[in-house]
């Protein structure tokens, strides 16, 4: 789903967050990983981080000596970084960079979201290698982030612009929306336990029923909770004839 986008880890010091990382490209549809340094990738520490899934992704992960080599055939690059200001101008907050990245007339560019190390982030010459400049906001007290939290924030401002067909489908609603039958029988059972618990009265009961209907159709009821009042009026009657 993000299939244009690799996500490169500079100098990573934590195998663990290369794991993690691992495991939220692949919760995300981004199927490439890198990393640079000179340090190998201890993948008996990393493993566990990823899971089953992430581990494919570390099977393929690939390794450059630096940020040079790693980006020099993409098209544009994505610098990440808590620290700006100075010279560091025209930053992107996150949702604004995935809306560049995700822009339909550029699915066709092999686009690199750079992450720096767990200590010290990327260096000025690594983001003067990129095309712009992201920073996550956060609370002014607490602003260093995890890279691998810094990954999964960035590629879910980029999945959100992914069809919703080609995600994994999750029934908010739990039920159907009710029915103008349901509702008007749910409406007859309250107004009628109502009136037996003597919180309407028998004078105009229909007019006072009518703030309560404005609040249920406002708020759309679905069906499950439809069968959950119809319960409570049930409730309510029988309550009543035993106290009579």
């Amino acid at each position: 789903m993000l299939k244009n986008i690799t996500v490169i880890l500079c100098r990573p010091k934590y195998p663990e967050n290369v794991g993690s990382a691992a495991r939220a490209c692949v919760n995300m549809g981004c199927s490439r990983l890198m990393v640079t340094g000179d340090k190998l990738i201890d993948s008996e520490r990393a493993g566990p981080l990823a899971t089953a899934k992430g581990m494919e992704l570390l099977d393929s992960l690939e390794h450059h000596p630096d940020l040079t080599s790693a980006v020099k055939y993409f098209n544009r690059v994505y610098a990440t970084t808590a620290r700006v200001g100075g010279w560091r101008k025209g930053i992107l907050m996150p949702w604004e960079a995935a809306g560049e990245i995700m822009r339909p007339d550029r699915q066709d560019l092999d686009i690199a979201l750079v992450f720096g190390s767990e200590d010290n982030g990327l260096t000025n010459e690594e983001i003067e290698q990129c095309t712009r400049i992201i920073s996550i906001p956060t609370t002014s007290r607490a602003w260093s982030l995890n890279v691998s939290q810094a990954v999964l924030l960035i590629l879910y401002e980029c999945f959100k612009h992914v069809p919703a067909g080609q995600a994994r489908y999750i029934p908010c609603q739990g039920s159907p929306p009710a029915t103008q039958e349901q509702i008007s029988l749910l409406h007859r059972n309250i107004q009628e336990a109502l009136l037996l618990i003597d919180f309407l009265k028998p004078d105009n009961p229909d007019y006072f029923m009518l703030p309560l209907k404005r609040a249920l159709a406002g708020h759309g009821l679905r069906e499950h909770e439809f069968k959950l009042l119809m319960g409570i009026c049930r409730q309510i009657k029988w309550m009543a004839g035993r106290i009579k």
